[in-house]
């Protein structure tokens, strides 16, 4: 059974930093894709970072880029979302989910949400200002 378990949210001031982690388990697929989304109250769910097994690509939102940086620790099977200069816009609920598509494990739409059949329980991030 696939299992995605995110942790690391809270409530942080303005300008501060947290590490999200999404611990995935219960797959033995060597090309994947993890993708970091958040979905903030009254919002579509965004895009927010996608790392890509196949050969380590990256992928950021443009409202994010510059500030969030993704990881992955293949020992661990785990990907941390280190996130920077957060501002209150950055206040949402933020998910990790899976992707085994060609379509996202390329590059080709690493936002494909339909493409990500796992996803975690998400965990709130609160921005002060």
């Amino acid at each position: 059974e696939v299992q995605l378990v995110e942790s690391g949210g809270g409530l942080v001031q303005a300008g501060g930093s947290l590490r999200l982690s999404c611990a995935a388990s219960g797959f033995t697929k060597d090309d994947y894709a993890i993708g970091w989304f958040r979905r903030a109250p009254g919002k579509e769910r965004e895009g927010v970072s996608c790392i890509s097994s196949n050969d380590g690509s990256i992928y950021y939102g443009d409202s994010v880029k510059g500030r969030f940086t993704i990881s992955l620790d293949n020992a661990k099977n785990t990907v941390y979302l280190q996130m920077n200069s957060l501002k209150p816009e950055d206040t949402a609920v933020y998910s990790c989910a899976v992707s085994f598509s060609p379509t996202v494990v390329l590059g080709v739409n690493p936002w494909k949400v339909y493409d990500y059949p796992y996803w975690g329980q998400g965990t709130q991030v609160t921005v002060s200002s």
